[in-house]
């Protein structure tokens, strides 16, 4: 998988290292309340190494899941997505899969930009790479990765249950 560069960032593969780093992450509640229809928190370092393993899996020209580390000293931040969005129970198929962005960071790295920077640099990258549609679906009440969307330039699309099951605001950006 590739890495990607913004001017602060660098946006690259997970290592079985940042397990502890990522056991962190995901073990609190403030980080993954808003992740998926059902959040859990992680609870021990093997389930961060199968976490990892999962993430390294995706063999992909544009899609991944990436580790957030700052351009400066490699410190980690957090983690960005770019992949197919799974679709509700009962939803139709048979259109071309919806391609979703997201992101979750270190509280620590809260307020800082890095969530709009790391996604900027990956729609341009996925853009550049012949992507035509990215979504973001965000909980009605994550007003933070919503305002993200916003800085982004995606164009909120209103209220959907598409995916995961679950309410969620659906925002969606186009290649220029």
């Amino acid at each position: 998988m590739r890495t990607i560069a913004s001017d602060r960032l660098l946006l690259r593969p997970w290592r079985d290292e940042d397990a502890d780093f990522l056991l962190d992450l995901e073990s609190r509640w403030e980080v993954v309340r808003f992740l998926g229809a059902q959040p859990t928190i992680m609870t021990n370092r093997e389930d961060a190494l199968a976490s990892i393993a999962r993430r390294c899996a995706i063999d992909d020209p544009i899609n991944g899941i990436w580790a957030i580390t700052t351009a400066a000293d490699g410190r980690l931040v957090g983690n960005l997505l770019l992949k197919p969005i799974p679709l509700s129970a009962g939803e139709p198929a048979g259109r071309p899969t919806d391609v979703e962005i997201g992101w979750h960071l270190h509280p620590d790295a809260w307020g800082h930009g890095y969530a709009t920077e790391a996604a900027a640099a990956v729609l341009d990258d996925a853009f550049s790479r012949g992507q035509t549609r990215v979504i973001a679906v965000t909980d009605p009440d994550n007003h933070a990765s919503q305002a993200v969307c916003r800085r982004l330039g995606m164009t909120h699309i209103g209220r959907t249950t598409r995916y995961y099951d679950t309410p969620n605001e659906l925002f969606e950006k186009l290649a220029n």
